[in-house]
């Protein structure tokens, strides 16, 4: 049986080496975000970052200095199992 991934955590690599780290709670949330990221790709006006797990805080990026991108799933479980 698959596991589900509890959210994705997805890795900026933004020109001059900085990164920056953003989490979602579906893939298709990612995707949304992404569409809207993807026709601005040589644009230099700002595009908003969502940051729904920190309150009170926001991200705006330029799209052309996001050089690349990593999803990654992350799963919690609240069992634990451990190989004797």
């Amino acid at each position: 049986m698959p596991r589900t991934p509890s959210e994705y955590s997805v890795h900026l690599l933004l020109e001059g080496g900085h990164r920056e780290e953003i989490r979602f709670s579906t893939l298709q949330d990612f995707q949304q975000w992404y569409k809207t990221l993807v026709p601005k790709q040589d644009s230099s006006e700002f595009v908003n970052v969502p940051i729904k797990n920190i309150q009170g805080e926001y991200m705006v990026v330029r799209p052309t200095s996001v050089l690349a991108i990593r999803v990654e799933p992350v799963f919690t479980s609240s069992v634990e199992r451990y190989d004797e």
